[in-house]
């Protein structure tokens, strides 16, 4: 069970994917028709072999449109965690009486979305691949797309709220992530994390920052700086500070 992509939502859907493709070195391999069910558009981007979203609406009264006036603003939106066992996933989400807002049943894609009140900050998507290393959301083609010269992949993922503690243990539980592998408000994955923190900048819960793994984090600095996307010495993009490694 890892973080496999993560999702930004932005008023205006190609700003924030030109700084992102122009900072990372990264390139868009799909435009979803899919997401249209859902009143937006998008764009994904592969990092490594993980994936950033972004987001817009395009119609009235969408979900992502009243996030966007509850956090005033761009920001993150959505972490999507891939996992191995899919029926297992599903038992713990009931058994912990988390609403399940939408649902894929496509044979090389299961998924399902949980309400995001429930689980606090963001909305969580538990998906499951066939075969694994694949990734439906991101196109026919993606690994053709991908370009690991200035970063390698997610490291994890931060999510504030006025009451971290509580956010984790609801997380962990939904989760099935045991106590070993959960350190102060840092949930611990296989190989990614998910780290819950107080609300620092007075917008409510929600997805405040990604890790990433970087090959020269010196060389990435400067280059942010020089393209104006440098605030409080973290690079921030769309509402999302950018951490690095």
């Amino acid at each position: 069970m890892d973080l496999r992509q993560l999702v930004m939502v932005s008023e205006l859907r190609d700003p924030i994917v030109k700084n992102l493709c122009t900072l990372f070195d990264i390139k868009v391999s799909f435009n979803d028709p899919g997401v249209a069910h859902f009143g937006l558009e998008n764009a994904v981007l592969p990092v490594g072999t993980d994936f950033l979203e972004v987001v817009s609406p395009v119609e009235e009264s969408t979900t992502a449109g009243r996030y966007l006036d509850r956090r005033k603003g761009d920001g993150g939106y959505m972490v999507i965690i891939q996992v191995d066992d899919f029926s297992d996933v599903q038992n713990n989400v009931k058994e912990n009486n988390i609403t399940v807002v939408w649902e894929s049943e496509h044979p090389e894609a299961r998924a399902i979305h949980l309400h995001p009140k429930e689980m606090g900050g963001a909305i969580l998507s538990l998906d499951w691949m066939n075969p694994k290393e694949s990734w439906k959301w991101a196109g026919p083609n993606w690994d053709e797309f991908v370009n690991t010269n200035t970063i390698k992949r997610f490291v994890g993922v931060e999510i504030q709220s006025d009451d971290p503690e509580e956010m984790k243990n609801t997380w962990q539980a939904v989760l099935r992530v045991p106590s070993e592998k959960v350190s102060n408000y840092q949930i611990n994955l296989d190989n990614t994390w998910i780290r819950f923190v107080k609300d620092q900048d007075g917008r409510g819960p929600g997805v405040s920052a990604f890790c990433l793994e970087a090959n020269n984090n010196e060389a990435l600095l400067k280059k942010a700086s020089d393209l104006g996307l440098i605030s409080e010495e973290n690079i921030m993009i769309g509402g999302v500070k950018f951490l690095l490694s």
